[in-house]
């Protein structure tokens, strides 16, 4: 599987394409995604000037943010420094995705991001926010203190992008998901970068955690039924990664670790028919779709290119 849809709703509103000369319309539940084609001759800079004298635009609560760039190679810094310098112009700002970019338009692993600690510093209000591509990402000196969601999509994430997040203030947040990806696409994390997260003190408002994508699924399994973090969710996403038997017998074993949950994701595995058997009946919701071949010797995460 790959990204291959824009996204069409996040953080509760629903979420429309915006061209040059559009007017803006049903703000109380609907944002704008702005995006650059590869035959365009305006700039994402240009557009967003664009949408920023467009009537209403103050009323935002919320943006998408497209392809900045016809060349892959291209970091957003042009498209963060445009949004800092809008601040007080959309100080209404709550909700914001950063890099809703289809592999059609650019494959993950290739999108090329850059710092982006200060649109949180710019817009102190933000409640949601979503990245996507790991190469160069970053959130240095994180401090949100509105923040209840955040997700971060690559197809490999760096030790220093878990470090950053590991290191964020995020007192209100409740949502997490971390695509963490394969080495084969920068993923150079180990399980002591995310020591401070199972540890359950970092966000103690914490109800859906996503340690999801990752080559390693089975080990985070092992680890995390025997987290203090795991009491605190509602949650647990263990998604879109190589989660085989090994790690599905942690999970089985550690039933009564589990029962409190009200979901736990499975989706994309290599667990034999005999272990899903299993994992259904420990008396919770648990989604176990898109099964992959458990004897396969190559296994894949589901986001990876």
């Amino acid at each position: 599987m790959t990204i291959g849809k824009h996204l069409d709703q996040f953080g509760g509103y629903n979420v429309r394409s915006w061209e040059p000369g559009q007017p803006l319309a049903h703000l109380e539940n609907t944002i704008y995604r702005i995006a650059v084609e590869y035959d365009d001759k305006t700039s994402w800079v240009e557009k967003f000037q664009g949408y920023l004298a467009t009537e209403g635009a103050e009323q935002s609560r919320g943006l998408v943010v497209g392809m900045w760039g016809t060349d892959s190679e291209v970091e957003p810094t042009e498209a963060i420094d445009a949004l800092v310098q809008a601040r007080e112009q959309l100080s209404q700002l709550e909700v914001l995705f950063f890099g809703d970019i289809t592999y059609e338009e650019n494959e993950i692993s290739w999108i090329q991001n850059s710092d982006n600690g200060p649109l949180f510093a710019a817009y102190p209000g933000l409640k949601h926010f979503g990245a996507r591509g790991g190469n160069g990402l970053r959130f240095k000196n994180l401090k949100a203190p509105n923040l209840q969601t955040l997700i971060v999509q690559t197809g490999g994430m760096s030790a220093e992008t878990v470090r950053d997040i590991m290191q964020a203030e995020l007192p209100e947040l409740i949502h997490l998901e971390l695509y963490l990806g394969t080495d084969n696409y920068g993923a150079d994390y180990d399980m002591s970068d995310l020591t401070p997260i199972l540890d359950g003190a970092l966000f103690p408002k914490l109800r859906y955690l996503g340690l999801k994508n990752a080559e390693n699924q089975d080990e985070i399994a092992q680890v995390i039924v025997n987290a203090p973090v795991l009491a605190q969710l509602e949650v647990l996403d263990l998604s879109l990664g190589t989660l085989s038997d090994e790690g599905g017998q942690a999970l089985v074993n550690s039933a009564d670790a589990l029962k409190h949950l009200k979901h736990l994701d499975l989706e994309h595995h290599f667990l034999s028919e005999e272990m899903e058997e299993q994992l259904k009946a420990l008396g919770i919701e648990v989604d176990l779709g898109d099964p992959q071949d458990p004897d396969d010797d190559w296994r894949f995460v589901s986001i990876g290119e």
